[in-house]
């Protein structure tokens, strides 16, 4: 079965992680079983026990429902439906997700309930549409990738969470840790259109996720919603200025601050100038990994025929109008791709930086 062959009755393969953000061990599987139940709709339980059998399992879903016409639904948090979706990306079949964790935020923006039964009724009755995926090295994310110091919060977020449980405190707390105990600069080179920069920055950020954009108070929400992935970069800053770009990201006025430069691209390559370096840690939808440089960056060829809501999600409209922005669009197409192909050449989009080395950088260097 294809997407455009969806069907109202097509069985669902459901992969979720029993160690969601919300805890839920014994939750998920039976409010899916009662709900398709209700609408005698056939469904496949895939629970994911642990961590390193995410991609076996995702496969199997996927095969299973080549096979037997079906949907393959990814039930946890934004780790768990990236991992899903690297395996249906291409494949045909049609994606639900039921969202588990603690921030949401590939869901959140396509309008997809966070409690369980409202998701639950938009995967049983909706139909799918076009979503928009990005690559960093043919690896998938959803939401975000990043290098640098925001790998570097995860890292410690994720410790803290083992200490102190999952809550949007604990991650707050965690960032202010992080930020307060110092960073590295990063020495890179980046490529857009031909064109190689030679940049210093803490971090480099790249935004799939237009609600993440608008609730932070970037403009480039607009570039996603037309095809395009958003650059985030910050300039060289000391602890205290960091600390004050997180409180302007909570209060929705990052796109103000002069540290902060954004630009939209299609396809972005990435260097590291230090002598020897080979890999760089990066994270994808909160996941950190070390990949092998260059990085290359850029909007999958193929979208994800996701089950959603039509239209605007509601917490995008809402973020809008607190942000003042008139002319964003739900959903990516041929045309959309084409115009932020435009808009992309028309911003060299690029920021450039000081070129001092007198910092040490993040990067591994080859043995």
């Amino acid at each position: 079965m294809t997407a455009s062959n969806h069907s109202s009755q097509a069985p669902l393969f459901v992969v979720f992680n029993r160690a969601s953000g919300h805890g839920d061990r014994d939750e998920v599987g039976p409010a899916v079983e009662t709900a398709c139940a209700a609408v005698g709709r056939r469904c496949v339980l895939l629970p994911i026990e642990s961590p390193g059998r995410l991609a076996e399992i995702a496969g199997e879903a996927v095969r299973r429902a080549r096979d037997e016409g079906g949907i393959v639904v990814a039930a946890g948090g934004d780790g768990t439906i990236n991992g899903v979706a690297q395996a249906v990306l291409g494949s045909g079949c049609a994606f639900g997700v039921l969202p588990r964790g603690t921030f949401n935020y590939f869901a959140r923006t396509h309008g997809i309930p966070a409690d369980l039964d409202g998701a639950l009724r938009v995967l049983l009755h909706e139909r799918p549409m076009p979503a928009q995926v990005g690559l960093v090295n043919d690896r998938v994310f959803l939401v975000n990738a990043s290098l640098g110091l925001y790998p570097q919060l995860l890292e410690d977020r994720e410790s803290w969470k083992q200490q102190f449980g999952r809550s949007r405190l604990v991650a707050l707390g965690a960032g202010i840790a992080t930020l307060l105990r110092g960073h590295r600069s990063l020495r890179l080179t980046i490529e857009q259109h031909g064109q190689p920069r030679h940049v210093r920055t803490p971090t480099l950020f790249v935004g799939n996720n237009a609600l993440q954009m608008e609730q932070v108070g970037l403009p480039e929400s607009r570039a996603i919603d037309g095809g395009a992935l958003a650059g985030v970069m910050l300039k060289r800053v000391g602890r205290g200025m960091l600390l004050w770009l997180l409180a302007c990201g909570a209060l929705g006025k990052l796109g103000e601050a002069d540290q902060v430069e954004n630009f939209p691209f299609r396809r972005l390559t990435v260097r590291g100038r230090a002598f020897g370096a080979r890999r760089i840690k990066v994270a994808t939808d909160g996941e950190v990994m070390w990949m092998r440089l260059p990085l290359r960056f850029e909007v999958a060829a193929d979208t994800l025929p996701l089950i959603r809501p039509p239209g605007l999600a509601e917490e995008r409209r809402e973020a809008q109008a607190a942000g003042g922005a008139t002319d964003s669009a739900p959903a990516s197409s041929p045309r959309s791709a084409q115009v932020a192909d435009r808009r992309a050449d028309q911003q060299s989009g690029a920021p450039t930086g000081t070129t001092a080395e007198d910092a040490q950088d993040s990067m591994e260097r080859g043995r």
